[in-house]
């Protein structure tokens, strides 16, 4: 029977404090690989992406991913479910996923850029900004109002709503938060652009795209990617524990965005936007 892998593993380790050792067990966040399959209505297949992730949410990471990169949208895709053809070795099913679409697939040059993912470094070869005009519009300024008090508050409610964090010390988490702060959903994974995808697939499955009132906070640094992910989602405003990358804030004022870094305590840093705060 094949066993479908957990966000955790258990590990044996040797702890040292000071001169002394003892063993004991440990959990770590589990890291695998996930293949992206698409199977188009007429049948045909392709690999979309292979990337290194913390298992669970894998559909939504799928419909993230796809979304993101604007290679399907929620109302392209007819079904996920992990993959079970004969050629595939039982053990490597649970990281498997084919996305069945309701027409082609999408232009195969556009495939190939996002081939390989990396739990670390995002998408290689990612679109350029003048790319990203093609398929994303600048985000209206709209109705989204956000005070300082409740930007100080979204870390501590994240980091609350990070339970495989807290038992291994190992995840990168992206939480959807409402314009008072509420939190409306959370997910976590050893790379954070993985969490940002799961966070995405979670909206587009469900028919919540565009998220125009909503808020993104992410547990680490604003990449570029990140950055592109929230655009393509509609999500106006994103936080930062950590400082964004130059393309992120060239990103941010581009297409109209706010963008936060370096939320701690009762500080940071605003690098476009600044019109969404009273």
């Amino acid at each position: 029977m094949t066993t479908r892998p957990g966000p955790t593993t258990r590990v044996r380790i040797t702890e040292i404090t000071g001169s002394t050792g003892r063993e004991r067990r440990d959990d770590l966040a589990t890291e695998e690989p996930l293949e992206i399959r698409l199977t188009a209505a007429d049948g045909s297949r392709r690999t979309a992406a292979i990337t290194m992730r913390t298992p669970g949410h894998d559909f939504e990471l799928a419909a993230g991913f796809l979304h993101g990169e604007g290679l399907a949208r929620a109302g392209d895709i007819a079904a996920i479910a992990y993959c079970t053809d004969e050629d595939l070795p039982p053990e490597a099913r649970y990281n498997t996923v084919t996305v069945r679409l309701r027409g082609p697939i999408p232009d195969l040059p556009v495939l190939d850029r996002h081939f390989l993912t990396s739990s670390a470094c995002g998408v290689c070869g990612s679109a350029s900004l003048e790319v990203l005009h093609d398929r994303c519009t600048p985000l209206l300024r709209g109705r989204l109002e956000l005070t300082p008090e409740t930007l100080y508050a979204l870390p501590d409610a994240l980091r609350a709503a990070q339970g495989v964090f807290g038992k291994t010390g190992g995840l990168h988490a992206a939480g959807l938060f409402a314009a008072d702060g509420g939190l409306v959903a959370a997910r976590e994974d050893v790379g954070r652009h993985n969490a940002v995808d799961k966070l995405v697939g979670w909206a587009a499955l469900t028919g919540r795209l565009p998220l125009a009132e909503h808020v993104l906070m992410v547990s680490g640094r604003a990449s570029y990617e990140i950055m592109q992910k929230a655009l393509a989602a509609g999500i106006p405003v994103v936080c930062a524990v950590s400082a964004p990358s130059s393309l992120a804030v060239e990103l941010a004022r581009e297409f109209g965005m706010t963008l936060v870094g370096f939320l701690r305590g009762e500080r940071c840093n605003v690098y476009a936007g600044i019109e969404r705060i009273s």
